[in-house]
């Protein structure tokens, strides 16, 4: 009844369908497997992409051909960057997106593409002979054939929904909870923990008074995110700002002693950073108002996604208190937030690849892996997608280090540290963040996709190209064009900036803080004029080439060093419990985890820079 597919994907969320889609656009014959079509790429959360970090990766993942930035910049109905008050590396884009719309165009784009089948029916268990993977058996009793297997299941597997002193199985509200994949890979040697998210209730725009809130628009001059001629954002719906009260926390409260979060119910740790409000007011019981997000779900619907208000409370509590928020009086509700409970795998079980050590071919990515996000996941999706073609083409393995992305920062952090709680991207765990800015993801990133031979990277590399050559030749502009006094010291009064004696280089004017080319544009004829016959993104990248120069030299020159870590190979069956002047705990370590490079093993908790100096001399370093 099946072929033996190249690569069998298990779920269609964010990570599913880049994993599909990255094997499918190398040549793999794919099959996407999921309970239900109608829910492929669902937005379960937020109706959201991007946001502080998470927009550089979305960037990254189109740079190297996923469908994210595509799709969100099809369906999207409001555009904001970020940070823009902080310098570059800090910029991030974010987009509202029409979350039905969402759905519907990445269903249409994965069943134009050739390559990708689609079989609707709840995977429980894999095919497994001699260590390596074989395919998956559905509920059905039908074993699909394969040669690769991605496994994307989200909050799926053994889910439990919790909503006061209720609880229920199912992996989102209104389906079930998938059963059998955990108890298989436990038996075959895998660690398994338990991880909690939550989401906030839905409302009834039409029963809000949006006066008595903040109006946050979206940008005068919306951006996208794909590098690929995607459609601009014509017209966008505002989002909207409220704060919780004393009389909202104090109805909270109310609910504590039916909380399954402070019960004991729950066992797995929530994300940190992106707590409950129940949470939030025990936590930080000395601050008397909290944010909400009052975000539309799309352009035709009335639905309200209200961020910052996660609860697993009773919902006749979620509903009291919402009520006491301002223009929340009259609301009414759709359906209440709710806590779930999932497994996960410690992703140091992993190779850098998101293949198991275990299990050859058998790849995780996503909340299987204990993060969070659909940036996260869609990001780790791609690059197990990707792995998992050239593992069965017998190519060499696409792995993405700390300097190149922060998708290499992200699998990086997973495999080598690990994590107890859902991980969520940053800046600031990004030691290289000056080189990994959302402008430049398409410079970074294209060129390896070219090499991977992922379809289109060709003219993409065109694009880069003529992008390189833009930033070069405004650059130079800046350098070699002289101003005089009487052009510029009437401008430099208004900006409160020193006032020039005789002519300088364009180029002294725009590194001064608080002026930019837009500036520059408005006060010099000349200089607008000549930025005409450029996009504004190429005049971007130039103007920050020229302001971060000593930056971005100094942060290139740390990754030169780190790099020669990074070349010194370790083989995968290299004996460390025979390097008797390792610790103990680095030899368990790095046995356990392989790392392929000194650079890698520098990274792995508990191997300090003493065992790293062993390993170096016995390798004749």
């Amino acid at each position: 009844m099946f072929p033996i597919y190249d690569v069998i994907v298990v779920g269609a969320g964010h990570a599913g369908c880049e994993a599909a889609v990255a094997a499918a656009n190398l040549g793999s014959k794919v099959l996407l497997a999921t309970m239900n079509m109608q829910t492929i790429a669902q937005m379960s959360c937020n109706p959201a992409m991007g946001g502080v970090a998470k927009g550089q990766i979305v960037r990254e993942i189109d740079a190297l051909g996923g469908y994210s930035g595509i799709v969100t910049d099809h369906t999207m109905v409001q555009f904001r960057m970020l940070n823009r008050s902080k310098g570059p590396a800090m910029w991030s884009p974010r987009a509202q997106s029409d979350r039905m719309l969402f759905a519907r165009k990445w269903r249409q784009m994965l069943e134009a593409h050739p390559n990708i089948d689609f079989w609707q029916e709840m995977v429980n268990g894999l095919v497994v002979k001699d260590g390596v993977i074989c395919g998956v058996r559905t509920g059905m009793g039908l074993e699909i054939p394969g040669k690769a297997v991605v496994l994307t299941n989200g909050t799926f597997l053994n889910g439990i929904i919790h909503i006061g002193e209720k609880q229920f199985g199912g992996g989102r509200a209104g389906e079930s909870a998938a059963r059998g994949i955990t108890e298989q890979l436990v038996e075959l040697g895998f660690e398994a923990g338990r991880m909690k998210t939550g989401t906030p209730p839905r409302v009834d725009g039409r029963s809000l008074d949006y006066s008595r809130m903040e109006v946050q628009p979206g940008d005068e001059n919306p951006g996208k995110f794909s590098y690929t001629d995607t459609p601009a954002l014509k017209q966008q719906l505002p989002c909207h700002i409220t704060y919780t009260n004393e009389e909202v926390h104090a109805i909270l409260r109310t609910g504590f002693d039916y909380s399954p979060m402070f019960s004991g119910r729950i066992q797995g740790l929530g994300p940190r950073y992106c707590p409950s409000i129940e949470d939030k007011i025990d936590r930080f019981a000395d601050k008397d108002r909290h944010q909400l997000f009052v975000e539309p779900e799309g352009w035709d619907t009335c639905e309200i996604y209200v961020n910052g208000f996660s609860s697993s409370l009773p919902e006749d509590v979620q509903y009291k208190a919402l009520r006491k928020a301002p223009g929340f009086e009259n609301v009414k509700m759709f359906r209440p937030g709710y806590a779930i409970e999932y497994d996960y795998f410690p992703p140091t079980q992993l190779k850098l690849t998101l293949e198991t050590h275990l299990v050859r071919n058998l790849f995780f990515a996503g909340q299987i892996n204990g993060t969070t996000g659909y940036e996260e996941a869609a990001c780790q999706g791609l690059m197990a997608g990707i792995n998992a073609h050239q593992a069965v083409v017998d190519k060499e393995p696409f792995v993405l280090n700390r300097s190149q992305a922060y998708i290499g920062v992200l699998i990086d952090d997973l495999v080598n540290k690990g994590t107890k709680e859902p991980y969520r991207m940053f800046t600031s765990r990004a030691e290289y963040r000056i080189l990994l800015r959302q402008d430049n993801a398409d410079l970074r990133l294209t060129p390896p996709a070219q090499q991977l031979g992922i379809r289109g990277a060709d003219e993409r590399m065109e694009r880069v190209e003529a992008k390189l050559e833009a930033a070069r030749q405004i650059k130079r502009f800046f350098e070699d064009t002289s101003i005089g006094p009487d052009d510029v010291n009437g401008f430099l009064r208004e900006k409160d900036s020193a006032e020039i004696r005789q002519k300088v280089k364009l180029h002294t004017i725009l590194l001064r803080p608080h002026i930019n080319t837009e500036d520059l544009r408005q006060a010099l004829p000349v200089v607008d004029e000549f930025l005409r016959a450029y996009p504004d993104e190429y005049i971007e990248l130039a103007e920050i080439n020229l302001k971060y120069e000593g930056y971005i030299l100094k942060e290139q020159e740390l990754v030169d060093k780190m790099t020669r870590l990074e070349e010194v190979k370790l083989r995968e069956d290299f004996d460390y419990q025979q390097v008797s002047s390792l610790s103990i705990e680095a030899r368990e370590k790095l046995s356990r985890m392989k790392p392929r490079t000194i650079g890698q093993a520098s990274r792995i908790s508990g191997v300090t820079p003493a065992d790293i100096s062993v390993l170096l001399v016995h390798l004749g370093r």
